[in-house]
């Protein structure tokens, strides 16, 4: 069984140990405020899947229990799909795949990318299936990305904006992908990240701490699901290149590189939702909110809580980073570090910046629904896309 199956199987198992209770939506969409209304494209993080996938039949990403989240929000008016994505790719492999979906056509991974990386150039073809019917610079999209989505369509943007140089270079003109051609900035429209690690994340890095935790089967539980977790996500050994994976994009120093890469469009407008579940300790750090942290998580959050580092390249993971949401840090969830930023503000929003959403109060997957720790995120999204329809 593939490893992302395992996951989702691993995961609907746990709901059969928990009720499904939904709360009544208090929020409206309202349509006659909308001066746009483009297509918003989902794309699901790490482990992650989508319309594509079997699991989505039994499982959805986008709602987990609290219901299907793009079922609900098409019911407002929004026109909502859901993306596929490889689940451990790296964030190249992913935009090449996002970009075919889009297009209705063959995943091109890029003559010197796969070349280098060690895979084979084409993937899926998606001509019979395309995600949506037209994509163009009238008929725009609001991309939304959870976890390493986030970085996935920021990548994207990049390459629509600006082309990729090495694969101009290593192709005929005739051969290359329109994505690596550039010049496609304004088919976008607006790009949310929601508890995307952009600057990174130390949870790859906390193995080595000791954490001392009761020695209770609540405990011993979390511990196995722990363990079930690291083995979904265990890259495996397909001959390609060991640096082109998502674990290694999201490595501190490789986020930077990435970042460094990225450019901030001057036309899109950019919004990140940063999540905690994190509580203050006296001495400086930070322990898991039990009561919002879903167990899969709170090892890895206590841990992340008391560590520090200095990366190889000098980045400095100090005390800011100690608040977490189970597996990215806060601060890192806020905005790239050295992007034009600032904080939301309702009726003065620009585009060419990241405006960084008030923190929200959940753990890694409360933007998705959650899973034993469910939440009733449906007005939050029709908060937000009718905030964007209505710029």
């Amino acid at each position: 069984m593939k490893k992302s199956k395992l996951l989702s199987v691993i995961l609907a198992v746990l709901l059969l140990f928990s009720s499904c209770a939904k709360s009544e939506p208090t929020v409206k969409a309202e349509p006659d405020n909308f001066k746009t209304n483009y297509t918003f494209v989902f794309v699901h993080g790490l482990s992650g899947w989508g319309s594509y996938d079997f699991q989505n039949h039994f499982l959805k990403y986008w709602g987990m229990r609290g219901g299907d989240l793009m079922k609900y929000l098409s019911k407002q008016g929004f026109n909502c799909v859901s993306a596929s994505v490889a689940p451990h790719g790296s964030a190249w492999d992913r935009a090449c795949e996002l970009y075919a979906q889009l297009t209705g056509s063959v995943v091109d991974y890029g003559a010197e990318h796969s070349k280098r990386c060690k895979h084979e150039r084409f993937g899926t073809d998606y001509s019979k299936k395309p995600l949506i019917d037209k994509w163009d610079s009238d008929n725009k999209i609001n991309l939304l990305g959870h976890s390493f989505g986030g970085a996935t369509v920021r990548l994207l943007s990049e390459l629509m904006a600006n082309g990729s140089e090495a694969e101009q270079k290593a192709t005929e003109k005739d051969d290359l992908s329109p994505l690596f051609a550039g010049g496609k900035a304004d088919w976008i429209y607006s790009i949310t990240a929601l508890a995307a690690p952009h600057n990174g994340t130390t949870a790859y890095d906390v193995g080595e701490v000791k954490d001392e935790v009761p020695d209770t089967f609540k405990y011993k539980m979390q511990n196995k699901l722990n363990s079930l977790m690291a083995s979904a996500n265990k890259e495996s050994d397909d001959g390609r290149a060991d640096f082109d994976n998502a674990n290694y994009d999201m490595l501190l120093d490789n986020a930077k590189a990435m970042n460094d890469r990225i450019s901030t469009l001057e036309n899109v407008y950019y919004f990140s939702v940063p999540c905690t579940a994190t509580v203050k300790q006296d001495d400086g750090s930070y322990l898991p909110d039990e009561s919002k942290m879903e167990s899969l998580f709170i090892k890895t959050s206590r841990l992340m809580g008391k560590f520090t580092e200095t990366s190889k390249g000098g980045i400095k993971a100090d005390e800011k980073w100690l608040e977490n949401d189970g597996l990215v840090n806060t601060i890192s969830a806020t905005a790239p570090f050295g992007a034009p930023q600032t904080e939301y503000k309702a009726g003065d929003v620009k585009a060419g910046e990241w405006n960084i959403m008030p923190t929200f109060d959940g753990d890694h997957m409360s933007l998705q629904g959650g899973l034993m720790k469910t939440k009733d995120v449906r007005d939050f999204y029709t908060k937000h896309l009718s905030m964007i329809n209505s710029l």
